[in-house]
């Protein structure tokens, strides 16, 4: 119960401060389908992620320290890093993830989607590397005009 209290509740803050909120498919934290949000921060972002499957809880928050435009305006490149974890029956993983993508915003339609690559570094629970963490993003845009 104490778990899924937490889990409520961290996805209403994130909602309630995210410029951009979605869905990821592909591997996140253990899992293969999560709620994608964007939190920003200046002229960088929090890329965050609450995953969902077989695995049990998994828990994102990576800083995309470059958010450029490549080559016209809606088209984007980012990358960063950051925490993840893993809640499972039994399990508890706690790692560190690195990220590159590309996003596109549509003019007119406050939709973004992305492709992205997240591998990441597991250090609790088992010392591993995880190579995939290929995964595509369809967010709702709050902060569109």
């Amino acid at each position: 119960m104490k778990n899924f209290f937490f889990i409520v509740m961290l996805l209403l803050s994130i909602s309630l401060s995210a410029q951009e909120i979605g869905v990821r498919f592909g591997e996140v934290a253990r899992n293969n389908v999560a709620i994608d949000g964007i939190i920003p921060t200046g002229g960088n972002r929090i890329h965050a992620n609450i995953s969902f499957g077989d695995n049990g809880v998994g828990l994102d928050a990576l800083w995309d320290f470059v958010y450029e435009p490549l080559g016209q305006e809606a088209l984007m490149w980012y990358a960063g890093f950051g925490p993840s974890a893993s809640f499972g029956d039994d399990d508890f993983y706690l790692g560190a993830s690195g990220e590159i993508g590309l996003e596109y915003r549509f003019s007119g339609v406050p939709i973004v989607i992305g492709a992205d690559y997240r591998p990441t570094f597991w250090i609790v629970e088992d010392t591993d590397w995880e190579w995939g963490g290929f995964g595509l993003n369809v967010r709702w845009d709050f902060s569109a005009n």
